[in-house]
């Protein structure tokens, strides 16, 4: 029988973020804790952890204290839930599951070792259908598996490699029957033995995908290569957070949408732009940046300079202008009471000199260039390195100005209690001569945003106060970027108030949405007010661990995102 060991627990509450699975390492949140309702030790995994680590999954739920898991089981096992002391992460109690499948399950640390019994594949088997093709791998018992890697393959920009690894070993003659003939969606699949594993290694062809599950009696790993992704999906995750995924149809098309619904005004529930550190200039992972501002769930949000990694649209935070709008283009805004506003937004910025007089800004810590005078804070990071070419740097302290200087080329260290003024292609005004004093101001050309201490900037609007309202001309996008069809992500808000972020990739069969295609989405999906987040490889949707729409390799950074910020209550 499987057994809980009994770790001498620091506190009455106590998380890792690894698992050594069978001697496998790998990064997932579990806790240990004290059970009420028993007065026993519980231990629990992440839904993370769960999902892809141990090879499980989630069925549909109605609250989020109860989560219905499967594991090679005709139905759901029911298992209860335990937050993390930060709100980010969700366990598992696995402890009784545990015991019945004959784990062994040890704390060391911040590592949870995991032994499962050894298990044995007694078949492979792949077969056609009319979507794709079907691998079945049958075995003697259940046993955990991941699928390890998901990537675009180096010898095709649209083919995609994967392994999936399964904790079992098989003997050469099994491995043998495995023979796949391309067609289908599917260019190669082979088995590769290793040490007390096997890899199941396979390209497929354009947008088919591996879609992966289990089943008992006998205990089966069923491998589907397929087009259409997914079934639908309807999870509370946490009070206020509904996962959901679905297939959207929009005339002959249909495409994979998955968006996590929000309650603005659900208790200790907040939404808020974030990125990456304390310096605004970097790019990373989403689900790096959610961990590392303990996010329960996020979605990358604004446009960024991939080779500066600076961003390029508006950043508002508990008030704060982070860094400033660009092109007049579409933003939503939204406050603690669950107000949200989405507008075409350009911020009036300017510095008031001790004569009264006022001289404006162009922008304020904006990695897009515009001619005139950009302003740049310590938010910024420790230093300014030019973007362009000759320009002149003014230093203000304490709302003081201190000096003037040619850039040169170098990076120009920004003061603790000041800013730098960076002067393109305009001469400096004699009332930024060192010794002035001066004084920021700034207000939004909405007034309506004013009252809005968040906002994120990116575009083009998609849904106003009901109707489609995309233009990306209008808001200065390219031609091409208007009429292509892409990953999407975008963010609305429904006429009773939820809040969708919600991404989807290719449609069945082909690319992904244009952004006429994804306002209609959107429409569809409920919201009344909608606005287009960037899209292509930065496309993420982020919960509690884990990202839901893809594979994390094949992710890109990202330079911000929204974040859903959770406080559990005792």
């Amino acid at each position: 029988m499987g057994v809980l060991a009994s770790p001498v627990l620091a506190a009455p509450f106590q998380e890792g973020s690894q698992l050594l699975v069978n001697g496998q390492p790998f990064a997932g949140a579990w806790a240990v804790w004290s059970d009420e309702r028993t007065g026993q030790q519980a231990l629990g995994v992440s839904d993370s952890a769960w999902m892809r680590v141990l090879g499980g999954d989630l069925a549909d739920s109605q609250t989020s204290t109860q989560q219905p898991a499967i594991w090679y089981s005709a139905a759901p096992i029911p298992l209860s839930t335990q937050w993390s002391r930060t709100g980010a992460a969700r366990y598992l109690n696995i402890t009784e599951a545990a015991r019945q499948w004959g784990w062994r399950l040890q704390p060391r640390g911040s590592t949870l070792e995991i032994q499962t019994p050894p298990a044995t594949i007694q078949s492979l088997r792949l077969g056609q259908q009319p979507w794709g093709r079907r691998l079945v791998v049958t075995l003697d018992r259940p046993t955990p598996w991941t699928l390890a890697s998901l990537t675009n393959s180096r010898t095709g920009r649209t083919d995609r490699q994967f392994t999936i690894q399964v904790d079992a070993a098989a003997t050469a003659g099994v491995l043998q029957d495995l023979k796949a003939m391309a067609g289908a969606g599917l260019k190669s699949l082979r088995a590769v033995p290793g040490k007390g594993q096997i890899s199941i290694q396979g390209v497929t062809d354009g947008s088919f995908q591996p879609h992966i599950w289990t089943l008992d009696n006998p205990p089966r790993l069923v491998v589907d290569i397929r087009q259409t992704p997914m079934k639908s999906r309807r999870i509370q995750w946490a009070p206020g957070i509904e996962w959901r995924e679905e297939l959207v149809r929009l005339g002959q098309s249909q495409f994979p949408v998955t968006w996590l619904a929000v309650n603005p005004s659900a208790p200790g529930l907040k939404i808020q732009p974030f990125w990456g550190g304390s310096a605004l200039v970097g790019i990373n992972p989403l689900s790096a940046m959610a961990q590392g501002n303990q996010a329960a769930a996020a979605i990358n949000a604004g446009y960024f300079a991939r080779d500066r990694q600076t961003p390029l649209g508006a950043i508002r935070r508990n008030g704060t202008w982070i860094s400033s709008p660009i092109l007049n283009r579409g933003v939503i805004g939204w406050n603690a009471q669950g107000q949200f506003r989405v507008g075409r937004l350009m911020l009036q910025e300017s510095l008031v000199t001790s004569r009264g007089t006022a001289l404006a800004i162009a922008s304020s810590n904006s990695g897009y260039p515009q001619r005139g005078m950009a302003r740049y804070t310590p938010i910024w990071g420790a230093a300014y390195t030019p973007i362009l070419k000759n320009e002149q740097i003014i230093t203000v302290v304490n709302n003081q100005v201190q000096s003037q200087q040619a850039a040169g080329g170098v990076a120009i260290p920004i003061p603790r209690n000041g800013y730098l003024l960076v002067l393109r292609d305009t001469p400096a005004s004699p009332d930024l001569a060192p010794g002035s004093q001066i004084q920021y101001q700034a207000r939004p050309s909405l007034p309506e945003f004013e009252a809005m201490p968040e906002i994120m900037g990116a575009g083009p609007l998609l849904v106003a106060n009901g109707r489609i309202v995309e233009n990306a001309i209008a808001e200065q996008f390219s031609p091409s970027f208007a009429i292509q069809a892409a990953d999407r992500s975008g963010i609305g808000q429904t006429a009773n108030g939820t809040v969708l972020m919600a991404v989807t990739h290719n449609r069945t069969g082909g690319a992904g949405p244009t952004l006429r295609e994804w306002a209609q989405i959107m429409q569809q999906l409920g919201s009344v007010n909608a606005l287009n987040l960037d899209g292509g490889s930065s496309t993420a949707l982020y919960l509690g661990g884990q990202l839901l729409d893809r594979h994390p390799k094949t992710a890109a950074r990202v330079q911000n995102g929204i974040g859903i910020f959770l406080q559990p209550s005792p």
